[in-house]
Formats: C-alpha cells, structure tokens, sequence
C-alpha cells in the first residue's frame, strides 16, 4: 500500500485542512497534528518580545531530512497511515503557524499521539533550519537543537 507522505519547505501559509486531507485515508479514524507558531512574547528563561522571525533552510537537505523523520516514524509505528513534516521558511509574525507535524492513523491508541511528538523532536534535532528573531532590541540567531550526532 502506498501510504500518503508529505514532508516539504515552504514558503507559503500553512493550510491545516489541506495537509489533513492529503494523509487521510478511508480507514483513518484519528489524526494527531502539532503546530509551532511564532511567539510574541516569551516569558521562559531570557523573557523578550518578539517582532518577527526569519526562518531559513538549506531546502534539498532539510527535505532528505524530513522524509528520513518520516522513515523512522513509519518503523517505529508501522499502523501509522499518513505522515506529514512541514516547516515554513521567511519573515514571519506573531501567531503564525511555523512547523506542521501530523500523522493520521485507523484509532487514537495505535500511538498516533506519540509518533507525531517524535517527529517535531526529531525535526528539530536534525532538519537543518535557522531562525532569527527580530525585537525591539535587535536580532539574534536563535540557538535551536540541531545537533545531528554522526550518520544523521
């Protein structure tokens, strides 16, 4: 069965009902979706406003990266039906959807939840995408978990 995959860099918004529809199946009876926004403010650790973000990517390797997240979520979970990795890249605001991870699957007890926390750890561990945040005092890059071990 060719089950549906979609991991992909974009710079356009993101359309939740859309990527469902893409990885949803005629068994499927349960989708688990996480979507990181743009934070305005940030009250943890070093609290700050946020004006804008400029996410960036080196795309043909941040997409060899996703389908590999993807790869490992399907052996880890193989009832998984759709998987979908999607990160937006460019000047982005406040309250904007920036990651989009979703796996659909026949039931919610199948570890639907759990794979689609995979994939966002995973994503950020070894997708190699940048952010810069841009405030009121200034721009700085953003230090994210990027720290793909050897073979990664």
């Amino acid at each position: 069965m060719n089950l549906p995959t979609i991991f992909s860099i974009t710079e356009s918004e993101l359309d939740l009902n859309d990527l469902l529809a893409q990885i949803t199946l005629t068994s499927t009876g349960a989708a688990a979706i996480f979507t990181g926004m743009v934070r305005g403010e940030t009250a943890r650790g070093d609290a700050h406003v946020t004006e804008y973000l400029e996410y960036e990517a080196y795309v043909p390797m941040a997409e060899a990266k996703m389908k590999q997240v993807a790869d490992e979520i399907r052996e880890r979970w193989p009832v998984i039906e759709g998987i979908a990795v999607v990160q937006r890249i460019g000047k982005l605001y406040p309250k904007t959807p920036t990651v989009l991870i979703a796996c659909t699957a026949a039931h919610r007890d199948t570890g639907v939840f759990e794979a689609a926390r995979y994939g966002i750890d995973r994503l950020k561990e070894i997708v190699p995408v940048w952010k810069k945040e841009i405030g009121p005092d200034g721009e700085e890059w953003v230090e994210g978990d990027y720290i793909p071990k050897p073979g990664e």
